[in-house]
């Protein structure tokens, strides 16, 4: 354990439990304080009765006066068991009249509840109440308290032993609770530790027990997998950077090598003006590229909202109609009306647009263009962007990383990123996206709602 960690062993797991531990012992002791003193004074309580009826017995049996106690106190002196209640009865002067206690009898009337006497030589503590009578008399009537002390050190042994088992097992669960999280997070730590020196395939350990370890085990795993996949990311962006810019670059560089050799103007001002536009090409891939980039790091940040989509599609559709119309398409709609989900409006336009962008640019005139948007299943709404054209060559699922595009497309505008754009789009949206083989394209965007 570190050391400063141990100056605070109150925030480790086996501090936290022995705390716990302690608290119910705490608890226990004050519950066991609080049913001693009840126990311990309903008991004297008690006592106290049963020596003022007795006292009440005593006076109505010598109802001729205190001759008459001292003969009651006689009959019981005689018939006394180990129960039995202590008596004394003296005049005005003190000396003894009757009974056996042996004890100073109170000069007052009332109780005392620890009143020193001696029996058979041995000193012990009574209570006992003190009656004045008639003719200076005073009649005194005691308890021995034996009974209440057993009682109370029999309470206190209980209450101690519960303090001390609740302590014992306390301490003991705190051990092996401590002992079983430092096993699980050393697992843990030595496997992040594995992470930061480089071993990237390294994954969290967890044991199938579905406990809070295996929940905690598996977020990780998860963030772990998603780091993988936009560091595989960054990884083909930087390759396909580099390869795909270096041909528009190299242009660019001939172009103004071309405007500084040249001394006539005219050729001067056409190289500039061709520098200028691929500068422009290369500013749109850039900005592409970080739009995509932009989408994929918003993930579960994106600020989804009610987004009416049926009537969203529909008003796509209608602004791309002239255009498609103008370039020799038909266009199709099948569109299922008052379809809503929760989404990012601006990101679902931008899909949609990417997709049509695409039939409209490399389909030839004549190609039918269907958007369908429909519900499937109680959870889900399938938009689909088909058309009737060539389709595309190739493994088709690559289409959706930045830079790759058909061979027959490669003589159309583009840079192969549309498609990658809508697969993050996709992706933030927890949609599952995918193309339909030939005969001619088709995406399909299974989005949740």
């Amino acid at each position: 354990m570190p050391v400063s960690l141990a100056k605070r062993w109150w925030r480790t797991t086996f501090g936290l439990v022995a705390l716990v531990a302690i608290g119910f012992g705490l608890a226990t002791l004050l519950v066991g304080a609080i049913a001693f003193g009840v126990v311990h004074e309903e008991l004297e309580k008690q006592l106290d009765h049963r020596i003022a009826a007795e006292t009440a017995a005593l006076i109505d049996e010598g109802d001729d006066g205190p001759s008459g106690v001292a003969k009651a106190i006689a009959r019981r002196d005689a018939a006394r068991s180990t129960a039995s209640l202590e008596y004394r009865l003296v005049d005005a002067a003190g000396r003894r009249v009757a009974g056996r206690l042996d004890a100073s009898v109170p000069s007052e009337p009332g109780y005392v509840e620890l009143l020193p006497y001696t029996r058979d030589r041995e000193r012990r503590i009574a209570q006992s109440l003190t009656t004045r009578l008639p003719g200076g008399h005073r009649l005194l009537v005691a308890a021995d308290r034996t009974v209440i002390d057993e009682m109370d050190a029999t309470m206190i042994r209980l209450f101690a032993g519960a303090f001390g088992a609740i302590l014992a097992l306390g301490i003991g669960a705190a051990w092996i609770v401590g002992a079983v999280t430092r096993a699980r997070l050393a697992r843990i730590d030595r496997t992040a530790l594995a992470i930061i020196d480089g071993d990237l395939t390294q994954r969290m350990p967890m044991t199938g027990q579905g406990d809070e370890f295996d929940h905690v085990a598996a977020t990780l795993n998860r963030m772990l997998d998603r780091i993988g996949v936009l560091m595989d990311n960054l990884r083909q962006v930087s390759s396909d950077v580099a390869h795909d810019l270096r041909t528009p670059l190299t242009r660019l560089h001939n172009r103004l090598d071309e405007a500084l050799s040249s001394v006539d103007r005219a050729v001067q001002l056409s190289a500039i003006e061709a520098a200028r536009v691929q500068s422009r090409e290369l500013l749109d891939i850039f900005a592409a590229l970080l739009r995509i980039a932009e989408v994929e790091g918003l993930g579960a940040r994106v600020p989804f909202g009610e987004v009416a989509l049926s009537h969203l599609v529909e008003g796509i559709v209608e602004t791309y109609r002239p255009d498609m119309e103008a370039g020799g398409h038909i266009l199709v709609t099948d569109i299922s009306a008052d379809l809503v989900l929760a989404g990012d409006r601006r990101l679902l336009q931008q899909l949609l647009t990417n997709l049509l962008d695409n039939a409209l640019a490399h389909t030839p005139s004549g190609t039918i263009v269907t958007v369908s948007l429909k519900r499937i299943g109680a959870n889900n709404i399938d938009l689909v962007v088909a058309d009737d054209g060539p389709g595309v060559q190739g493994d088709v699922t690559k289409l959706f990383e930045r830079f790759t595009r058909d061979e027959r497309s490669r003589t159309t505008s583009g840079h192969g990123l549309g498609l990658a754009l809508v697969a993050a789009i996709a992706a933030a949206h927890r949609a599952h996206v995918r193309i339909t083989p030939p005969p001619g394209f088709c995406v399909t965007v299974e989005l949740p709602g």
